[in-house]
Parts: structure tokens; sequence; C-alpha cells
């Protein structure tokens, strides 16, 4: 966008950023209810923009380590772009179109170990998932803004390349309220961060942070870590140099950046929209421009979404890869945080 447009939207955005405070002003007063008391603790994870800031490993790093201290966790996200309502449990039988895709990744990554549920109604999640009794810690996926629900203890996201500190609310902006908003975190990490982000550019990205959170809000750094590619359908052997980007995500650029620098080249990029349902034609379309050797190489997320059952005569005989994704700290990160999560350990936990 243009800084241009940018500046005629910014009186739309002000009027924006004003209902959002109106509404959040309400929550913070009590004049709208809030549900606080819950059987076991709620975390939350979630950002103040649109668009991927990296909810969906983060929330995995949190529930494998409540699994590693003895805790029993499950996880409620809205399911967005899922063609239901509701309440509903993951089970083999739910695909993306019926239970988003965000969600059945989470359900694939942990192979049932963990109940995941979605239902845009957060407080009726929480209930149904609470009346189960193995359950006893329960991660929010993006509910920062779901102000019904006060979680015990909440986690906010920025990128490290769109930090939300520069960035102005919609439409002028990508925000989904004010900057102000940082406020209600009780730890904010930097994603997608350059492995080799200096002390010096963490201080000052902490400081300019630090004029919208809380006093002593840790500020945290991670970055990804990319795996090996994961065979989705079709044959072949493993990618070759040359492979096809299929990729249905808000910010694909980190993955064409490791990419290219794991020496893969990249014929060709399908680039769609975030959450973006694929058509049988578009996966006809991708095939025909393979040629002999090369592979589709896209994102867990995208992958999920490529096994409906609409697409498996278009996918059957594609060899398609996704790379997984896990978040690793930057310094001493990881600790701080298991530090603050310590809290919602059990206390007979044994790590």
């Amino acid at each position: 966008m243009s800084m241009l447009l940018t500046y005629l939207l910014l009186p739309l955005s002000w009027l924006y950023a004003a209902v959002m405070a109106g509404r959040n002003w309400l929550y913070d007063t009590g004049r709208r209810s809030v549900g606080r008391v819950w059987p076991g603790p709620v975390l939350s994870v979630g950002n103040l923009r649109v668009g991927g800031t990296g909810k969906t490993p983060h929330v995995a790093w949190l529930v494998r380590e409540l699994l590693r201290h003895g805790q029993q966790p499950a996880i409620l996200s809205r399911g967005y772009g899922r063609r239901s309502r509701g309440f509903r449990l993951g089970n083999p039988q739910e695909t993306a179109a019926t239970f988003g895709d965000e969600p059945s990744q989470h359900y694939q990554d942990f192979a049932g170990a963990v109940p995941v549920a979605v239902c845009e109604d957060r407080q009726a999640g929480l209930n149904q998932l609470f009346a189960q009794p193995e359950v006893g810690t329960v991660v929010l996926d993006d509910a920062y803004q779901h102000r019904r629900v006060q979680p015990h203890f909440s986690v906010l996201l920025t990128e490290q390349q769109r930090p939300f500190y520069q960035d102005f609310v919609l439409p002028a902006g990508r925000l989904r309220e004010s900057r102000s908003g940082a406020g209600r975190a009780d730890v904010i990490i930097v994603t997608k961060c350059d492995p080799q982000l200096s002390s010096a550019d963490q201080q000052e990205i902490t400081r300019r942070i630090r004029r919208y959170a809380r006093p002593a809000v840790p500020v945290l750094f991670s970055t990804y870590v990319y795996g090996a590619p994961v065979p989705v359908s079709g044959l072949g052997a493993g990618p070759g140099a040359d492979i096809v980007l299929l990729t249905g995500i808000a910010q694909p650029g980190p993955l064409r950046e490791h990419l290219e620098g794991a020496g893969y080249r990249i014929v060709h990029h399908a680039r769609f929209a975030d959450h973006h349902a694929f058509q049988p034609e578009e996966i006809t379309r991708l095939a025909a421009q393979l040629q002999p050797g090369q592979v589709v190489l896209t994102t867990q997320k995208d992958a999920v979404r490529l096994l409906e059952p609409a697409l498996a005569a278009s996918v059957a005989n594609l060899p398609v890869f996704y790379i997984p994704i896990d978040v690793c700290f930057l310094a001493d990160g990881a600790d701080r945080l298991r530090a603050l999560l310590t809290p919602y350990f059990p206390p007979h936990a044994v790590v």
C-alpha cells in the first residue's frame, strides 16, 4: 500500500480504532461480562495484526511444554474458514472444510493425543472441553481480541519484519486494534526473527515494544526451524533442485527464503490467499506445469487442505511434500517462557 493511500485511509482507521477502544473499555470496566473462572488454566495465543504471525507453531510449542510437564492440554480455535458452526471436537472424519485448516493441523500434529476443538463461542467451547475429565489446561488459538474470555496467561505475537509498533489500524494498516492493545499481554514474542539477530537489535525492538506493553512484561524472540520435506501424496522420490511452490498462507516470504537458502530453485510459485480453499482445476493446472523430476512443496497448513475428499483425484498422483516448521527461541527465551508458565504446570510434574 502506498503512503499516499495510507494517509488517505487514516481517518477511517481512527474511527475503527475508536470503536475498538470503546469495546475494550466496556470489557475492562466490567460493563460487558467476561468469563474468568474455569476448572483449569486458560492460555491464549494471538496477535494484533491480521495475517500470519506464527500462531500455529507457537501454540504447538506451548502444548508440547504442557505435555512435557505432566499436564493434559487441549486446543480451542474458532476454526476460521470452516463450513460448519458450533462446537466440534477433532476426529479422523473431520476435514479442513468442516474443522478449519489450522485446527486440522494441530489434530494431525498430536495424532489425537491432545483434544482439539473448534467453536466460535469460546466460552461455550471452554465449557465443553473442561467437561472432559482428562483436560487440565486449554490453549486458545487466535483469541487475543476475544474479550468475552479472560485468560490466565496471554501471549502476544508480532513479526520482526512487520512489528505492530510500525503498523496502523485497519484499513490504513493491518492492525485489528490500536497498538495499546499490547498492554493486555503477559509476554510478547517477536517471531520469524533472523537467527543471527544481534543483541543490540533485540534491545532496540524491546525498547519500542515497551512503549505499549505493561512494565516488566518480558519480550522474547523466536525463529523458525524448518524440517525435511514430508510426503503428502503421489509418487516419486524426494525433491530435487527444481520445485514448484504452492502456498495459501498470509506470509510465504520466510518459506521462500528458506527454500532458496537450502539450494532449491523455485521454478513457479502458485500463491493464493490465506486459508484458500483449493479447487480441483487449480491442482490440475499446477500438475500440468510440473516437469519430469520436479515436485510440489507446500506448507503443512496447505497440505491439510489438499487432503480434502474433493481433491483426492487431483492430488493422488501429484508428488507433493510439505515443509514442517518448529519454533526455536533466541538466547534464553525458551527458559524464560518456561519460567512464566511454571504456575500452570501440575505441582507433581517431573521434567
